[in-house]
C-alpha cells in the first residue's frame, strides 16, 4: 500500500526508507501534490520511531508579565508599559499561581513573558526560587531562548551566566517559543525588537551545554513560503544533531486576529488544514532519527484536526495548556484536561499517555 503511495516521488521514497532528507527533499516535499501519500509515509516513520502512544503534560501555561519592548507584527499578546491592561506579576502571585497549576493536578509550569525593559535579573532568579520553594515538584519550564537573549543585551551580561543563574534558581527546562521562522527573509516581516534566528538558535545550544533541554517551535501560517519552512527544519535538525538538547518539536499554527499582520492585510486568514497537515509530516519526515518527539498544538488546530494530525506524523499534544493567554489573545481561548486529552486519542486510535516535560511516561491513561 505505501509503495503505491509513494510513486514515483524520490524524495518520498527517501522519507519512507529512513533516509536522511536534504533541503532539496524538503521542498519537494513541500510541493508534492498528494498530501494523503506524504501524510501515510510520515504516520509510518511515527510508527517506526516512536510507536502506537500519544503522550502529553499536565501543564499550567503563565505569563508573568505583558510588557514588552519588542513590537511585533504577529503578536497580539503585548502591552506598552502605561497600557491600561499592562501587567507584570510578583514572584509571590507567580508562586500563588504555581500552587493554583499544583492543585489542578500540573506536573509542570510553563512560564514565558514579554520584554520587560525594566526588571533585573533578580526578579526571575526570585520568580524562580519562589516556585521551588513551595512546590519542589514541579517542573518550572521557562523563559525562551529570546527572552534570555533579550535579558543578556538588557543587563549586558554573557548569555551563559544568565542561564546558569536562572538554573541554580531553579530553571528546569525552557520553552521553545520565539523561534518563529528563522529565516531573515521572512523573520523582518514579522518580529521586531526580537533576536535574529541564528541567535535564538545560539542562545538553545548554550542552554543545552548547561544540561538545560527544552523544546523547538517554528511558527507558519503567515508570510513564508516553502523554503523558508524547510530551511527552519534543517537548521533545528543540525542543532539537536550537535546537542540532542531538544525535548520536542512543535509547530505553531498564526493565528491572524488582532495582529499588525492582520490590520495592514498581509494575513487575512488562517492557513489552510491542509498545510497544517503538510506541515506536520513534513516536521516528521525531516527530523526523523534526530528529534524523534512531533508535538500537535490542538490549542492551535483545534481537537478534531488535531486528531487528523496524529494521524499524519504527529505522536504528542503538548499539554492541558491550564490558563494559557497567548493564543487566547489572538482569538482561540482553550484549555483541557488529562481526561478529554486522554479521549482524543483513544478516539485516534491511539493509546493515550501522560508523561513528564522531559518525556518520561507518568501514566497510561
Amino acid at each position: 500500500m505505501l509503495e503505491r503511495l509513494v510513486g514515483r516521488s524520490e524524495a518520498l521514497e527517501k522519507a519512507a526508507a529512513g533516509e536522511d532528507l536534504s533541503y532539496e527533499d524538503g521542498l519537494s516535499l513541500m510541493r508534492h501534490d498528494n498530501l494523503h501519500a506524504l501524510a501515510a509515509v510520515a504516520d509510518a516513520s511515527r510508527r517506526r520511531l516512536v510507536g502506537e502512544d500519544v503522550t502529553f503534560a499536565a501543564s499550567y501555561y503563565m505569563n508573568y508579565t505583558n510588557i514588552c519592548a519588542a513590537s511585533c507584527q504577529m503578536c497580539a499578546f503585548y502591552r506598552k508599559a502605561g497600557d491600561a491592561d499592562a501587567y507584570a506579576l510578583t514572584p509571590s502571585q507567580i508562586e500563588s499561581r504555581a500552587a493554583q497549576a499544583e492543585g489542578m493536578g500540573a506536573t509542570e509550569v510553563h512560564i514565558v513573558g514579554g520584554f520587560h525593559p525594566k526588571l533585573k535579573l533578580d526578579y526571575y532568579e526570585d520568580m524562580m526560587r519562589a516556585v521551588k520553594r513551595g512546590h519542589p515538584g514541579l517542573n518550572v519550564k521557562a523563559f525562551t531562548p529570546a527572552e534570555v537573549h533579550f535579558l543578556s543585551r538588557l543587563l549586558s551580561t554573557p548569555v551563559r551566566e544568565i542561564l546558569s543563574r536562572l538554573r541554580d534558581a531553579g530553571l528546569d527546562s525552557m520553552p521553545g517559543g520565539g523561534a518563529e521562522i528563522f529565516h531573515p527573509d521572512v523573520r523582518g516581516l514579522i518580529v521586531r525588537g526580537k533576536c535574529s534566528g541564528q541567535e535564538w538558535l545560539d542562545v538553545a545550544e548554550q542552554a543545552h551545554r548547561l544540561g538545560i533541554m527544552g523544546n523547538a517551535t517554528m511558527l507558519y501560517g503567515h508570510v513564508e513560503g516553502p523554503e523558508h519552512v524547510v530551511d527552519h527544519l534543517v537548521r533545528i535538525r543540525a542543532l539537536q544533531r550537535k546537542t540532542g538538547g531538544f525535548l520536542t518539536f512543535i509547530p505553531l499554527k498564526f493565528s491572524p486576529p488582532n495582529t499588525e499582520l492582520e490590520r495592514e492585510g498581509l494575513v487575512r486568514h488562517e492557513c489552510s488544514s491542509a498545510y497544517d497537515l503538510r506541515i506536520v509530516a513534513l516536521s516528521r519526515l525531516m527530523l526523523a532519527g534526530a528529534l524523534d518527539n512531533v508535538s500537535v498544538y490542538w490549542v492551535a488546530y483545534g481537537k478534531k484536526l488535531a486528531q487528523v494530525a496524529l494521524a499524519g506524523g504527529g505522536s504528542d499534544l503538548v499539554g492541558t495548556a491550564f490558563s494559557e493567554e497567548i493564543y487566547r489573545a489572538a482569538g482561540k481561548p482553550a484549555e483541557s484536561s488529562l481526561e478529554e486529552l486522554a479521549r482524543m486519542v483513544r478516539e485516534a486510535g491511539r493509546v493515550p499517555v501522560q508523561r513528564s516535560t522531559h518525556f518520561a511516561a507518568l501514566k497510561r491513561l
